[in-house]
């Protein structure tokens, strides 16, 4: 072999090497996409600032994140969204979902502050690959909504569309949604006070809150966790509702009928649609679980919600 080959060969083998090193943790890859949020000098809104995450596993990103939450940025235009009084005092992870227990003076900020912190630790560490979810902990209690609610699960795409834009572009309001009760066989409503971004459509944010699940444990979710919203929109009073594949692998026990009205019950009633067509990437001719027909768009069945007792 000659020398000309010989040189091709090592640079070969020297990229080979390079690839197998950087993909033998099996996580993503912490580039320029990847940073830290932090509040703007007037405390409105988020900023983010590109940080490569590190850490050989995902429990040590985690840690990475939050010690770089809490370090004030070498910037006077943004500052961490953590005082000196507010703290972390433990977490945990769990299949995916994060709980992260706060100190009491977390009770003490605005609600502006309190919002701003929520969104930044929320997409920050939703960055990590296997945080799949976020709960906060007041001490061992639930952080609860201004109405007394459990805020439940968050995740990264909750906030989204809000950073970088003002506070006051969040919206607060209630919206009823329909699960499954623990039997499977009915379905039950469940009224959730939520706060949301103005350019978001109210079927939009219908449908990404009953993937999320029920925050009562008198009911159970109805659409598998992994699904993903390709596409919602409204036309002629018909609400389009575009899912991906992860759709169809539902392994919740409940009656299929469940699942399809859950989402039209709930659209309809809270959106400005009289009917919900439903598709998987983009395609309608689905008999769903072998039981629902989804090639027409559904109007509201009532007669399979539990009635409410007195």
């Amino acid at each position: 072999m000659d020398s000309k080959k010989k040189y091709h060969v090592r640079i070969l083998l020297l990229i080979c090497i390079f690839l197998l090193c950087g993909c033998s943790k099996g996580q993503k890859i912490n580039g320029p996409g990847t940073g830290i949020y932090y509040v703007n000098a007037s405390g409105s809104s988020l900023v983010k600032e590109e940080y490569e995450i590190k850490g050989d596993t995902v429990e040590e990103e985690i840690a990475d994140v939050i010690g770089a939450l809490k370090k004030e940025p070498d910037s006077d235009e943004y500052h961490s969204v953590f005082s000196r009084e507010i703290d972390i005092e433990e977490w945990k992870l769990t299949d995916g979902k994060l709980d992260i227990h706060f100190n009491s003076q977390y009770s003490e900020m605005s609600r502006t502050e309190e919002v701003i912190l929520r969104a930044a630790v929320v997409q920050s560490l939703g960055q990590v690959t296997g945080v799949d979810y976020v709960y906060f902990f007041i001490g061992n209690e639930p952080l609860k909504d201004s109405q007394g609610k459990e805020v439940g699960y968050m995740r990264a795409e909750d906030f989204v569309q809000n950073t970088g834009s003002s506070l006051h572009s969040y919206q607060v309001g209630d919206l009823n949604l329909y699960f499954a009760n623990k039997q499977g066989d009915k379905l039950v409503k469940e009224s959730v006070s939520v706060r949301y971004n103005s350019n978001m459509s109210k079927e939009k944010l219908i449908v990404e809150q009953l993937i999320k699940g029920p925050s009562s444990g008198s009911s159970q979710s109805v659409i598998p966790v992994e699904t993903k919203v390709l596409g919602v929109s409204v036309k002629d009073h018909i609400c389009y509702v575009n899912l991906d594949e992860g759709f169809l692998n539902n392994t919740y026990v409940i009656d299929p009928e469940l699942t399809i009205y859950a989402i039209v019950n709930s659209i309809v009633e809270g959106g400005s649609s009289s009917k919900v067509q439903i598709s998987v990437n983009g395609k309608s001719d689905i008999n769903y679980m072998g039981k629902v027909d989804l090639s027409k768009p559904l109007s509201r069945n009532l007669e399979i919600v539990e009635e409410e007792s007195n």
